[in-house]
């Protein structure tokens, strides 16, 4: 039996992309995770990726007749929850002075470029970036609907948090046929357009961390935690010292 009949590629994937990954998913928790709080960094959060998304939503219409169809798994898509969300934040007329950022411009040149060369490659970008998504979006959606009830907060712990939200079967369900599609579309290819798609896979998260750094805030935010954090330790601190000293006498 063949090498690529033992391994599923999308274990390959995950492999070849594994320390780059650990990075993205670093620097996004430092970005969106842990700033989350701050309305205006999600929403850049959101800006940042929902060209990306619907550049790639748009190419699963454009090849709905292949097999990178078979990717678009029902339920899945964002655009629509993308817009919502950022209209939430930013206004119902948010796209009237929005102009994509330039390394979001990047992104979507390396997108059109590697679609004319082949709109396979495009399938490692379809898969990553739902499968990620799916999830993380679920635990950035816990961690700030526990950050709402924490500040009791009144509004719905919802409401702009769409683009996480999955209205169709479950999480589970959905990341198997995605998983299922990208092998389906991986056998079909030869060696030479398999191992491209491993490239390619690296590439998306470089891509990916070239516009989360692009986000604004962010850093002043996770500044303004930790001098928070910090000031309450010194205040704890000075507290057990000076209740220490009273029952010691």
């Amino acid at each position: 039996m063949s090498d690529n009949a033992e391994v599923p590629f999308t274990k390959k994937m995950r492999i070849v992309t594994r320390e780059i990954h650990n990075v993205s998913d670093a620097l996004i928790n430092a970005k969106l995770g842990i700033a989350m709080s701050e309305n205006r960094v999600w929403a850049e959060g959101l800006l940042v990726f929902y060209e990306v998304f619907r550049y790639l939503e748009g190419a699963l219409e454009r090849y709905s007749h292949t097999l990178i169809g078979e990717l678009d798994v029902p339920g899945m898509r964002r655009t629509e929850a993308f817009e919502k969300d950022l209209a939430y934040y930013m206004g119902s007329d948010w796209k009237k002075n929005y102009t994509p950022r330039e390394s979001v411009c990047e992104y979507l040149q390396h997108l059109e470029e590697i679609e004319k060369e082949n709109p396979y490659y495009l399938t490692a970008y379809i898969y990553h970036l739902y499968m990620g998504l799916l999830s993380g979006g679920q635990i950035l959606r816990r961690k700030k609907t526990l950050l709402e009830k924490l500040t009791f907060s009144r509004k719905e712990r919802t409401e702009g948090m769409a683009v996480t939200e999955v209205m169709e079967g479950t999480v589970a369900s959905m990341k198997k046929k995605i998983a299922e599609a990208m092998n389906k579309i991986a056998e079909e290819m030869d060696e030479d357009s398999r191992q491209r798609l491993l490239e390619e896979s690296k590439m998306v998260f470089i891509l990916n961390n070239k516009i989360v750094h692009s986000v604004q805030g962010a850093g002043a935010v996770v500044a303004i935690k930790m001098l928070k954090l910090g000031v309450c330790g010194i205040f704890f601190a000075l507290l057990y010292k000076y209740l220490k000293k009273f029952t010691v006498g």
